[in-house]
């Protein structure tokens, strides 16, 4: 009887390629760049992606207008804590003179300021006393002249007067006149009282609109 020599088993064999391709041992899974389709996104992950942008678009937006809500009840707080306080017995800050195109004459007293602040104007009050020199640098600044106040023309509404507790009403030796300039350089109502001889008293009602 004839013996066979025995085979080497194929699991030893060294010399025997191993077979490769998608069935092959140790073939990667199929997927894109595989040879394999591309995995379709699931349902939850597409509403994951909507509902990321939709909160990228939203929240945003609410912040704004969340801000500027916030941004114009500050405004009106500090104007009614103003209103409240009613004129200061001061100078203005230069800042303030600079910004409103106040410019005060020297050795003018006493003074006295308010200022308001909203979305679109803020408005700065002023009155002080001074000298016929002083009023006529006062006008100087703006190009003017005793000559161009009006008689008898109260230039400051009202309404305005009246949230500084200004009362125009009683005397009748007012005189005035309103120095218009374009936007946003603040526009000048100014009032003068002639009431005391040599010592007048100059309202001035100046406001920027933005």
């Amino acid at each position: 009887m004839t013996e066979h020599p025995e085979r080497p088993d194929r699991a030893e064999s060294a010399d025997e390629p191993v077979p490769s391709g998608p069935a092959g041992p140790g073939a990667p899974p199929a997927g894109p760049g595989n040879g394999g389709p591309a995995p379709r996104p699931s349902r939850r992950r597409r509403w994951l992606s909507a509902f990321a942008v939709l909160l990228l678009i939203v929240i945003p937006a609410g912040y704004l207008a969340l801000s500027a809500a916030q941004s114009r009840d500050s405004g009106q707080e500090k104007e009614e804590r103003a209103a409240m306080a009613g004129l200061t017995w001061h100078w203005p800050s230069k800042v303030q003179r600079r910004i409103y195109d106040v410019r005060i004459p020297a050795y003018s007293y006493p003074v006295a300021f308010f200022e308001t602040n909203s979305f679109k104007t803020s408005s700065l009050y002023v009155t002080f006393r001074t000298s016929q020199e002083g009023l006529d640098q006062f006008l100087a600044n703006y190009g003017r002249t005793r000559d161009d106040l009006k008689k008898g023309d109260v230039t400051i509404p009202p309404d305005k007067a009246k949230r500084v507790k200004w009362d125009f009403s009683i005397g009748d030796g007012y005189a005035g006149l309103v120095h218009h300039q374009k936007a946003p350089r603040p526009t000048q109502r100014i009032t003068v009282d002639f009431a005391e001889d040599g010592h007048p008293v100059v309202y001035v009602l100046s406001t920027t609109r933005f």
